[in-house]
């Protein structure tokens, strides 16, 4: 063998041990299959032909325009991220939860402190949001804390099952570290099962049902997303969250479009003390299932039955993975710009920071510099 064989043929090799290790792990961290998932969710609002359907008519790529998305995956994708390390503050964590605070760790993971109980929103610890342990979104700023490091917690919540909300790693550390109960929208429990989180610790809702924690009312509500962990979409359901104690009130956005019927579930759940909303990650190719911050504050005022300055509102979905074409600091800057006029109360915690929402002190504007 000649000694160019030679080369390509190690090169060659290294490629096939390349995608090897990219591909290692797959089938688990995708979760369950349609024949587990199927039965659970037949006869869920929604669902027909086999799927999932949001109410108001969406796509997931607006269509007719593939160059102009190519053109800004090839030149504007690098543009997310920040011009410097990301700062990160020491998580607080009291021996008792507040009568209402939150503890923003990133993206979409949050603990929220209601009347005496404490809530963990979508938490995702690990280093990349996607099916491979090697490709894929990664972090741009560590985790503020060890997972093992939590306080104790009652419930954690999942509003879908795309990799940047429900991480099989995470699941399995929270499965061994807390006595929790899962709440999940109809469908995850399937994943959750092939993860081996026993029965006994899933709730699954569809929308409009309600489970109790402790002196707690979580209500499944709607959004405007889709789903999808492997080829398939839509098999699972996905939603935002109304969270009602005796005192106070907590609405969580998960992922989603605009939509009227935030309206309704303001009527319905709300008002809300505290709104934590996704302002990233939205795009004029995806207008149906992620919100721009301008969104953001509409339906903030939406969930307060029009009131714009009802509650405080805390922005999600932002600044720890990569995931669209705009600058790094833009949701927010747009979010106040948006929020000013209108009168709406806005809170932006750096990663790891607590906010006593009924005593928030000082906002300091710590993204600037970074944009």
């Amino acid at each position: 063998m000649g000694v160019r064989a030679v080369v390509a043929a190690a090169v060659a090799g290294a490629a096939v041990a390349a995608l090897g290790r990219a591909a290692w792990g797959i089938p688990g961290q995708i979760g369950a299959g349609a024949a587990a998932i199927t039965p659970r969710v037949t006869g869920s609002i929604g669902y027909r032909d086999n799927r999932f359907h949001n109410t108001d008519p969406s796509s997931q790529i607006v269509r007719g325009d593939e160059s102009s998305l190519l053109s800004s995956m090839l030149t504007r994708r690098r543009a997310g991220r920040p011009r410097r390390p990301i700062p990160l503050a020491t998580p607080l964590a009291p021996a008792e939860p507040a009568e209402l605070a939150v503890t923003w760790y990133g993206h979409s993971s949050a603990l929220i402190e209601i009347d005496g109980h404490r809530i963990l929103t979508d938490p995702v610890w690990s280093q990349r949001v996607s099916p491979s342990l090697l490709i894929g979104p990664a972090r741009l700023h560590p985790t503020p804390v060890d997972i093992e490091a939590l306080p104790p917690i009652d419930a954690v919540l999942i509003s879908h099952d795309h990799y940047d909300h429900l991480d099989k790693a995470t699941v399995i550390a929270l499965l061994g570290s807390q006595d929790t109960l899962f709440v999940v929208p109809k469908g995850i429990g399937a994943h959750l099962r092939h993860w081996r989180v026993p029965e006994s610790r899933i709730v699954e809702l569809d929308w409009e049902e309600q489970t109790t924690v402790g002196e707690l009312v979580l209500t499944c509500t709607e959004a405007r997303h889709f789903s999808g962990r492997g080829f398939s979409r839509n098999t699972t359901l996905w939603s935002s969250w109304a969270v009602r104690g005796p005192q106070h009130a907590v609405f969580f956005g998960g992922d989603t479009g605009y939509t009227s019927r935030f309206t309704e579930i303001g009527d319905r759940h709300g008002p809300f003390d505290l709104t934590l909303l996704p302002v990233g990650a939205y795009d004029e190719h995806w207008p149906d299932v992620h919100m721009n911050p301008e969104e953001a504050v509409r339906m903030h005022a939406d969930l307060g039955a029009g009131d714009a300055t009802a509650g405080v509102l805390v922005p999600v979905h932002w600044a720890t993975f990569n995931l669209a074409f705009h600058p790094w600091a833009e949701p927010i800057t747009r979010l106040l710009s948006a929020a000013e006029p209108e009168g709406t109360t806005v809170r932006v915690p750096m990663p790891g920071q607590r906010i006593d929402v009924l005593r928030p002190g000082v906002q300091r504007q710590w993204w600037l510099r970074l944009a």
